[in-house]
């Protein structure tokens, strides 16, 4: 081989299948970097890393805790970077105060990453800190502490006006607060019209008036000429109200002064300048939006950042500059207005979003947020000249970014969000083993869900004491004299049940000192919501107290099991994965419906795969006819459902090789997110094959078909599997609720 060619394959190496050889930090130099700098994007993994810096002197909530203290919130924002834009965030505390210190450090590293991003930085320092960073520096700088809360804000400033039917040129505008948030903020509604006369902004010795002395830079371009001195009286006859200072300061009689229409963006963490309860209590007509995600209109800055850097990285802009944010403000105000997917409506529980007083800003689990935020970012990059890469083709662009929303862990959080919203009694049937226990206690504080222990008490005392897992939870020992009469109860509704198939009243009472069927029938007497159990037993042996006691439910032959896969393309639903040996076709086809069923509940659209060994009739086989049969029975069942097969699965999973091979198929131009696997051996195998090699996170199996929501756990299940499996468990008994709600309505 030629040195000319070993060159070029040593280059494509390095560019392909992604720049650099690993996702934080490239590991060899080269020389061509060496030859021109700006090949670093290409060899290397620069372009896709930004450095999240603070020195931990502004903490929210917090104030000056110092660097070390400060870390856990900067991996949190790094965390954030990935989960929502696919972007390697590191962490970096700097322990200084001294901004040339604080300025020179940044620059020295600054060649390692394609962007900075500065948080939790104190005022005044904030701002010079920024300033000469963008001065100095060829990428992107952003304090997301003053922009992130900015744009956000203006962007739902923006449609409250709208839907008051006011005029930004003309709203009369409060801001409580002079930090560096309040700054930007105030900055970037005059970009968008706000006019400066009609500002009044406050800082914590009141009104800053342009008659006082000692005022900073930046408190000088808001002083007012008005003879005020008082939030009160600056509140008077005011349409906006802007706070970004600390809680409770805003009293009723002041949003009583208001003008009509109030717009409230009540800011300050975690207590709001007014409680949102109070505040729509005391003003009927208020638009009010806060820094909290238990009431609506959460100003949340994770609806800006990630997606920011994402266009500014992918067009490699030198900075964001104006016209980049008021793009990004422009689309998230536009974005709220469309149609809302139905994934986000299932995700906050809501029956439909749409935009009006309650729903002014999008929700941070919009999928639409990466594929409409970025675009609009890079494109204002290139238009005002600071892209040094521009793109040429929007629509792979868009299918690229469409693409990394699948590489997080957001389908996790969207569980655990969900769950929170309506948290059910969830039976932990092994709560004497102590992962169990961890699990129990986690989402008792995470508000998942609440807890209902099963096992000796003391035992189960003992372990929450050795966890400080101090609250009060309920307790049950199935077997204690405080439960007889309830063992009691149970056992004779578990033989009037189960009395023609075997069971006698003896055995019943005998089974009801059993966890399991204790638990099982806690369910079935709307004595709880929900059970988890599995983690010390194998599944056939949990499986069977469950359909005894259960059942399965009405219309369902056969139970099965889902299994959520969480990969870099994203979350993937693979049935059955433990329960049925080798289904014949009709019971393929229910497997799949209720694996669609699944899909649909957690809010995506299923595109449905039948696999086989075989392609559209290459074998007749019977294990590859009855696939096919199954599909048949499917589509006459449910035209709607997009569904095909039976297939390989390599071309169920690639686009290109489905399309050039099979373009007469309906899984032709889509993404599969649904497999439904010919056996249980073939499932299962397969399941715990992607668990183990590519480490992608599971979460189940997700029992469906039965009359209540009862999952059973692996084997030794992690505690984040637990815990994932509850939130599961929470939602489940959450639609069953449902959609009891909906036939008593009907009735």
């Amino acid at each position: 081989m030629s040195k000319e060619k070993q060159r070029r394959e040593a280059l494509l190496y390095h560019a392909k299948p992604q720049p650099g050889k690993i996702k934080i930090v490239p590991t060899k130099p080269c020389l061509e970097i060496e030859k021109n700098k700006d090949d670093v994007y290409k060899y290397t993994a620069k372009g896709n890393i930004v450095a999240v810096i603070s020195n931990g002197t502004a903490v929210l909530g917090l104030g000056n805790i110092g660097p070390e203290a400060s870390k856990p919130v900067m991996e949190g924002k790094s965390l954030l970077f990935k989960i929502f834009a696919d972007i390697d965030g590191i962490d970096i505390e700097l322990d200084t105060e001294d901004v040339d210190k604080f300025i020179e450090t940044v620059k020295t590293i600054a060649p390692t990453f394609g962007g900075i991003n500065l948080e939790d930085i104190k005022a005044p320092e904030a701002f010079e800190i920024e300033r000469r960073l963008k001065e100095e520096l060829d990428i992107p700088v952003m304090h997301d502490d003053q922009h992130g809360t900015a744009i956000i804000s203006a962007a739902a400033l923006l449609n409250a006006i709208e839907l008051t039917n006011k005029k930004i040129d003309e709203v009369r505008i409060v801001v409580s607060g002079a930090g560096a948030a309040a700054v930007s903020c105030t900055k970037l509604y005059k970009a968008f019209g706000a006019s400066a006369k009609n500002i009044v902004m406050l800082d914590s010795k009141g009104v800053i008036r342009s008659d006082r002395e000692n005022l900073s830079e930046e408190k000088q371009e808001f002083a007012t000429d008005r003879k005020i001195d008082t939030l009160e009286e600056a509140m008077k006859d005011a349409d906006v109200f802007i706070g970004l200072s600390i809680a409770n300061i805003v009293t009723p009689k002041m949003l009583k002064s208001m003008a009509k229409d109030p717009i409230v963006f009540a800011m300050a963490n975690p207590n709001p300048e007014i409680a949102y309860d109070l505040a729509c209590k005391t003003r009927k007509d208020v638009i009010m939006a806060t820094g909290r995600s238990d009431h609506p209109n959460q100003v949340n800055n994770v609806l800006g950042f990630p997606f920011i850097f994402r266009g500014a990285l992918d067009v490699r802009a030198t900075k964001i500059n104006e016209e980049m944010k008021m793009a990004a403000v422009r689309a998230l105000a536009d974005l709220t207005r469309e149609p809302v997917p139905e994934q986000v409506n299932i995700a906050y529980d809501a029956t439909r979003l749409a935009f009006g007083k309650e729903y002014i800003i999008p929700k941070p689990f919009d999928p639409r947020l990466i594929t409409t935020i970025p675009l609009a970012v890079a494109k204002a990059a290139m238009e005002s000249g600071v892209a040094k890469a521009p793109i040429q083709d929007w629509d792979r662009y868009e299918e690229e970014l469409y693409q990394r929303s699948g590489n997080d862990n957001k389908v996790v959080r969207l569980l655990h969000n969900r769950a929170k919203v309506n948290p059910k009694r969830i039976v932990f049937a092994e709560a004497e083993l102590l992962d169990v226990m961890k699990a129990a206690q986690i989402v008792y504080e995470e508000g998942i869900a609440e807890p209902i222990l099963l096992g000796h008490r003391e035992t189960i005392e003992n372990l929450k004491k050795e966890l400080d897992f101090d609250a009060e939870v309920t307790i049950i020992d199935p077997r204690s004299d405080e439960s007889k009469e309830l063992r009691t109860k149970y056992a004779l509704k578990l033989w009037e049940s189960r009395k023609r198939k075997g069971e006698t009243k003896y055995s019943a009472r005998v089974n009801m000192g059993k966890r399991n069927y204790f638990g099982a029938m806690m369910l079935l007497e709307g004595d709880a919501d929900g059970m988890i159990s599995g983690y010390s037993r194998s599944y056939p042996r949990v499986l069977r107290p469950v359909f005894e006691v259960l059942g399965r439910a009405k219309g369902v032959k056969n139970a099965s099991t889902v299994n959520i896969m969480i990969t870099e393309r994203g979350p993937l639903f693979l049935a059955d994965t433990s329960i049925n040996i080798d289904p014949n076709a009709e019971e393929l086809a229910e497997i799949a419906q209720m694996t669609a069923n699944v899909a649909n509940t957690f809010g995506f659209s299923p595109v449905v795969a039948m696999l086989s060994y075989a392609n559209f009739g290459s074998s007749n086989h019977p294990n590859a006819q009855k696939v096919k049969e199954a599909v048949r029975i499917l589509h006459e069942k449910n035209p709607d459902l997009v569904v095909d097969g039976e297939i390989q699965t390599d071309f169920a999973l690639s686009q290109e090789l489905c399309n050039n091979n099979f373009p007469f198929s309906k899984l032709s131009g889509k993404k599969v997110n649904t497999l439904i696997f010919p056996n249980l051996e073939s499932a299962n195998i397969t399941y715990k094959l992607l668990k183990g090699l590519n480490k992608a996170d599971s979460i189940g199996p997700i029992m469906v078909g039965l009359t209540r929501a009862a999952h059973i756990l692996q084997l030794g299940a992690s505690v984040d599997e637990m815990v994932n499996m509850t939130a599961v468990a929470v939602i489940d008994a959450q639609e069953r609720d449902k959609r009891r709600k909906m036939r008593r309505k009907v009735e």
